[in-house]
């Protein structure tokens, strides 16, 4: 394996048809393992498999059942870990350098059903319309309730060029629809940038590539070439499921001061053991070259605003965590995904591998993410109405087997009065949904982003108590303006 992908670190969640994320690149070592195996459960496991070969009704073929055993033992650990076949070894490295065949959608697993998290811009499954918080209920006209989250995404998978029909379950539609669609070679931008306003700039990461730093480089130079005078920045990580941990922390470095602490990771073994800083050996993909000294002076001061919403994950969190820490900008939006935790990828053949846990992740005042996230300085929903379905967007703690968080007890939950309370709200949601079309990032409808405008510009913010604080009567309310200067904010840091 070629040294870039040994130590390309990935912090996502969830899986792209087309893409999968969440690892770290690493050829496989010897390990020391312990002395005595369970050698009962070892007998057992070959008398089981000598009774497959022999008594099932048809042959199965040896390196089947061994892969297939391998991929039960690994994803039994928690929802990011699996085996990776050829297919998905190979897809998974295309993906982390922004290109990839397939249909452009991120999907999670949800009461059997394939869900999706979010389209990518521009892809095929974007420009058809589907929309986060859709099921797939069927493929090709097959059903594929049950199917595991890898079986579903593999029969998205295919050469660029061939067709697929999708059938979808939205909450707002009574009936199924159903979209066809081509697959195609996606080469994904993941930062886009404008001026929404004279003197204020949008900057969006839509997931942490390999460019990523590079390309987030070169956008902040051209919105300062078309205002030197920028009075205020929003960096926009709404629906960014994560991706290389190197483009999260030179993100992060472009706005803090040099060679702080970004994140540190822990876990069993020693190489598990890091602290990440703001300097270029821990971002720049080549040697000597660190794309951030080009940057101007004025972006470690420039007035900053960070949207983030539950599909904000990982490398989202980790740069919302630092900029939060260092009190270096205000996060605004509803609270992130939790998954603080991250994967190592280790190469067991020429071309398959496979992918497990090994750290969880901190922020630099030592905060734990897993299974909690990122809560925002100033809770802002989705509309200006209320949190559309954001709210009931799957998140770390709701999945199956997720890594606890090991600096807090998870909070017990009324279950019964939650269920009642969802039905209810979904209900309501539901109904304002079909009267309201899908949100675009970045556009003047964005109600998230115009408060962030507000809150640059010093005006009152529309700021809503989060939903596990909410009382019955409590309600919307408007935050007071409060002028900040980048005088108040250099103080801070």
């Amino acid at each position: 394996m070629s040294s870039k992908l040994k130590n390309l670190g990935l912090i996502g969640f969830g899986m792209f048809a087309g893409v999968a994320a969440s690892l770290q690149y690493s050829a496989l070592a010897q390990k020391n393992v312990p002395a005595s195996l369970p050698l009962e459960k070892l007998s057992e496991f070959s008398e089981v498999f000598g009774m497959i070969k022999s008594d099932y009704v048809e042959p199965v073929d040896d390196e089947k059942l061994l892969s297939e055993a391998i991929s039960g033992m690994v994803s039994s650990l928690d929802p990011h870990s699996a085996y990776l076949d050829k297919k998905a070894f190979k897809e998974l490295k295309e993906g982390t350098e922004g290109k990839f065949v397939g249909l452009g959608i991120e999907v999670a697993m949800e009461d059997g059903y394939v869900k999706i998290v979010s389209p990518i811009e521009d892809s095929p499954a974007f420009r058809a319309g589907l929309q986060p918080g859709d099921l797939i209920t069927r493929i090709d006209s097959v059903p594929i309730k049950g199917l595991s989250i890898d079986d579903a995404v593999k029969k998205m998978r295919g050469e660029p060029g061939t067709k697929i029909v999708l059938t979808i379950a939205r909450k707002s539609e009574d009936k199924p629809i159903v979209v066809n669609l081509v697959r195609e070679l996606i080469k994904q931008h993941s930062v886009k940038s404008k001026m929404v306003e004279p003197g204020y700039a949008w900057l969006r990461i839509s997931q942490f590539q390999e460019p990523t730093v590079d390309e987030l480089a070169k956008k902040i130079q051209a919105l300062y070439a078309q205002d030197p005078q920028l009075k205020g920045l929003v960096l926009d990580l709404r629906n960014d499921p994560g991706g290389v941990l190197p483009g999260a922390v030179g993100v992060s470095a472009a706005f803090l001061p040099k060679d702080v602490p970004v994140v540190s990771t822990n876990g069993q073994v020693e190489d598990s053991k890091a602290i990440y800083y703001a300097k270029r050996e821990f971002y720049g993909a080549r040697a000597g070259n660190d794309p951030l000294t080009k940057l101007p002076l004025a972006i470690k001061s420039v007035p900053l605003v960070v949207l983030i919403n539950t599909g904000s994950a990982s490398a989202s969190e980790i740069v919302a965590g630092a900029l939060q820490d260092y009190k270096r900008a205000t996060i605004l939006g509803t609270r992130s995904f939790g998954k603080g935790s991250v994967q190592t990828v280790h190469q067991i053949s020429e071309d398959t591998g496979i992918k497990i846990t090994t750290a969880r992740y901190y922020t630099p005042n030592g905060r734990a993410i897993q299974a909690k996230g990122i809560m925002p300085d100033l809770y802002v929903e989705e509309t200006e109405n209320g949190d559309g379905f954001n709210s009931f967007r799957s998140r770390e703690v709701d999945l199956d087997k997720h890594l606890k968080n090991d600096k807090e007890a998870e909070k017990a939950v009324d279950q019964e009065k939650s269920r009642i309370d969802e039905l209810e709200e979904e209900q309501r949601l539901v109904a304002l949904a079909k009267k309201s079309k899908p949100l675009e990032f970045g556009s003047k409808e964005d109600f998230q982003l115009r408060q962030a405008l507000n809150h640059l510009k010093g005006l009152p913010v529309k700021v809503a108590i989060a939903p596990e604080d909410k009382t019955p009567e409590q309600a919307v309310k408007v935050l007071p303006a409060t002028k900040k200067t980048k005088s108040d904010l250099k103080k801070k840091q």
